[in-house]
């Protein structure tokens, strides 16, 4: 049985909570993969929650940064717009 990774998933769902957005895709890529291990019985049952915990906040990072990239392309579009006219 493999060690769990929770800690590690964990670290990296706060860090795209806090610094860094997209490394939040690696933390919900990770978890999944280590959750279905888990499930498989093929890694350490220990580490769900951790897992878990990292999983939901690298999507929640990864979704934050999808949004903030959206708004500031608006807010670049309509501004742009807006100053070329005046």
């Amino acid at each position: 049985m493999k060690p769990h990774r929770g800690n590690l998933i964990l670290v990296f769902g706060i860090l795209s909570l806090v610094v860094c957005g997209p490394i939040g895709i690696a933390a919900w890529v990770m978890g999944n993969g280590d959750l279905k291990a888990i499930d498989a019985g093929l890694m350490d049952p220990e580490g769900r929650s951790l897992t878990n915990g990292g999983r939901i906040c690298g999507m929640i990072g990864t979704l934050l940064t999808v949004v903030g990239c959206v708004v500031g392309l608006v807010a670049a579009i309509v501004f742009g717009l807006v100053g070329s006219l005046g």
